[in-house]
This record gives C-alpha cells, structure tokens and sequence, in this order.
C-alpha cells in the first residue's frame, strides 16, 4: 500500500509547487493588461497645458467653441479638438505716426500703448480677428493712428505743448472707446515724444528771439519814460517849491527870521552920517 501512495503524493506535491508560480503569472498578465490600457487612454485621449497668462481656445472641427480653456491641464479628443493658445498679459505697441494740428502744421508723435486681450472674450477675438500679431496689424496700429488724427485737429501746434496732459486724456478715451468693441483693453498709452517739422521749429525758435528782443526793448523804454517821468516831477516840485517860498517870504517873515538869527549885535552901514539899522524890506522891494 505504501508504494502505491508514494506517486500520488508526489503529484500533489508537484502541484503545490506549481500553483504560486501560476498565480504570479496571472497578475503579471494583469498589471499588463491594465498598463497597456493606460497607455491607450494616454495616447488617444492626449491633454492640453494652457500656462499663466493664456488662455485656451477649444475648436471641434476647427470650430471655435464657446468655452474657454483657462490656466492648467485639459483632456482633449485627437483629431476632434485642437487648442489654439492666446496671451491675456499686459502687451507692449509702439508706433510712430504722423498727424496734422489745428493750424495745418505736421506733428510727428512716437505713441506707446499697453494693452491685452480680454479673458473672457478670447474665443471671440480669435474668431473674428486672430492671434496676437494679427491684432496688433489688424486693430491696434490703424486706431492708434486714426485717433491721433482726431485729437491732433483739435489743438493748435503750440497748444499741443502747452495742453499734453489734456491731449492724452483725450487720446486714452477715443482709443479705449475703439478698442474694446474689438475686445481690447488698453491699460494706458503715453505720448513719448511729440515733435514737429525742422522748419516750424525754426519758426518758433525765431519767435521766441523776436519776442525777447521785444521784451527787453519795451523794459528799456518804460524804464526811460519813467526816469523822465521822475526828472519831470523832481522839476515841477522845485518849481513848486520856488513858487511856495517866493509867496510866503513877506518882509516881516524876513524880518523874523532875521530876529531869530541875530545874534546880538547890530548891522552896520558905514557911510555917510551916521550908522544905520540894516532895513531887509529895502532889498526885498528892490528885488520885485
């Protein structure tokens, strides 16, 4: 009986050494299977990155779709969707345009304009218009130049000068106006320099030495007017004073005053007979 066992055991024992190894290689097939189907997941359903500062615009088709896609990973279907990538941060556009004043005088203006493109209404704007480039050739260049024009027309070339401040007050609202039915914000624009033509400098530059010379001239005149003006009331109130004195000198006036000054002894006429009191009066009634 022992003998006939002993085959019957080693089959059980065989298959208690086979049955882990079976087990371990089930799981193997498993954890396969499950990676191959995360590499298909990962291959046909393929994600989008959309960075700080863009935002997303989802087509199907090619077709714009109204959601927008913001900062982060999205899922999309190949071949269905595609992602077109916009920047919403602030934007730096400088241009040099040309515009004519109030006065007709050529006026040359370097501009610089921030802007961006509004978040919500990306989809809108590259829909209707493009990307970020085309914008600016499409949209930003011609309205920054048309409204120069505008505003320019309504200051003479010197009130340009004098009125910046009002000009690109002026210039920010008619071009923030504009824009932002194009779905653009302007966050500020600067006219970094306003010059104008060589010969109308020259002309103002004359202007300014003409009206100097006019200036220093006019102060020369007033001052010799008003020095004759001096010597003239400096006269009339010696004369006055002349006048004054003449009509008040009286002899008995002359006579006190004299009195007053005396000293003591008496004046003197040394001639004829005998000395004589001098008389003032005789001198005053000689000299009327």
């Amino acid at each position: 009986m022992s003998e006939q066992l002993l085959p019957q055991d080693a089959i059980a024992k065989s298959e208690a050494r086979s049955y882990p190894m079976t087990k371990n290689k089930t799981l193997n097939k498993f954890t396969k299977f499950i990676v191959f189907l995360l590499l298909i997941v990962i291959i046909f359903t393929p994600f989008t990155v959309v960075n700080a500062g863009e935002r997303g615009v989802l087509m199907k088709f090619g077709q714009v779709q109204e959601r927008i896609l913001g900062e982060g990973i999205h899922p999309i279907i190949p071949v269905v969707h595609r992602v077109k990538k916009l920047s919403v941060r602030v934007q730096k556009q400088e241009i040099a345009a040309e515009a004519s004043s109030k006065d007709l005088q050529d006026v040359f203006t370097d501009v610089a304009l921030n802007w961006h493109i509004i978040p919500s209404e990306a989809n809108i704007i590259f829909q209707q218009i493009g990307n970020e480039q085309q914008v600016v050739e499409r949209i930003i260049d011609p309205a920054i130049e048309e409204v120069l024009k505008a505003v320019m027309a309504k200051y003479t070339a010197e009130e340009l000068i004098t009125k910046r401040g009002e000009v690109k007050a002026g210039v920010d609202d008619l071009l923030t106006t504009r824009l932002i039915n194009y779905h653009v914000a302007v966050d500020d624009i600067s006219l970094v320099h306003v010059h104008f033509s060589e010969d109308f400098d020259e002309a103002v530059e004359a202007k300014q030495i003409a009206e100097q010379e006019a200036k220093q001239a006019e102060f020369i005149s007033l001052k010799a007017i008003r020095e004759a003006e001096t010597k003239v009331n400096l006269a009339k109130g010696e004369a006055e004073a002349h006048r004054l004195l003449k009509e008040t000198l009286t002899p008995e006036i002359l006579q006190k005053h004299a009195i007053d000054k005396w000293n003591g002894k008496l004046p003197l006429f040394v001639g004829k007979g005998e000395p004589k009191l001098l008389d003032l009066s005789q001198f005053i009634s000689n000299d009327e």
